[in-house]
């Protein structure tokens, strides 16, 4: 297990998942976030590949609807 945070939350999680399996355990629907990670965007192509590291900082960004 490893410790990162997301959005300013500490998480605990197995580093050998993806992020787009650990984004869909949080509830972010990986197709409509941008993520970050120690302040360097992830395409949403990388996700599958993308593994994460004890102590990465990630910022997930949702669109918000409304006007």
């Amino acid at each position: 297990m490893i410790s990162v945070s997301v959005n300013n939350q500490q998480k605990h999680c197995d580093g050998s998942r993806s992020l787009a399996d650990l984004l869909a355990d949080w509830g972010f629907v990986s197709g409509k976030v941008a993520v970050a990670i120690n302040g360097d965007f992830v395409p949403r192509s990388g996700y599958a590949a993308q593994r994460l590291r004890d102590g990465d900082q990630l910022d997930v960004l949702a669109p918000v609807q409304g006007g």
